[in-house]
């Protein structure tokens, strides 16, 4: 497979799901590899503080929208509440790095699902991430 942008690396393709929150912050990518999800974007102005940093905020946005599909994603018909997130942040990001978002979940049930995620700036790791979904049946 091959890039679909220039700087966009192999085996990442649009993401599939729009929201009103990372709308601002599009476009996003995304990629799947069994129960591994990943919710990645170039790093640009919008999504970064003042000082020229990513922002803590878009980071653990992105990984509650990651470990939220990595689950919904392996039930049928579902969606998920997050009823809790947990997000370290270790390092940071800056314009132009590609930020990945890779999530997984670690336990999935019929009413709750918890999953991990670790972010990366150019394969550095900047930040872990974990949570609890409520899952909800449509």
């Amino acid at each position: 497979m091959t890039s679909i942008a220039p700087g966009i690396p192999d085996g990442f393709a649009r993401h599939f799901r729009q929201s009103p929150v990372t709308d601002p912050w599009e476009p996003l990518y995304m990629r799947r590899a069994d129960d591994l999800f990943v919710l990645a974007l170039r790093i640009d102005t919008p999504h970064c503080n003042a000082r020229g940093l990513l922002h803590g905020g878009v980071i653990s946005a992105l990984a509650d929208n990651a470990m939220g599909l990595a689950c919904v994603l392996l039930l049928e018909n579902a969606s998920a509440l997050t009823i809790n997130l947990s997000v370290d942040l270790m390092s940071t990001g800056k314009v132009g790095q590609w930020l990945e978002v890779r999530a997984a979940p670690t336990r999935l049930g019929k009413t709750l699902a918890f999953a991990d995620a670790r972010v990366f700036a150019d394969d550095a790791l900047i930040a872990k991430a974990s949570a609890t979904f409520r899952i909800l049946t449509r």
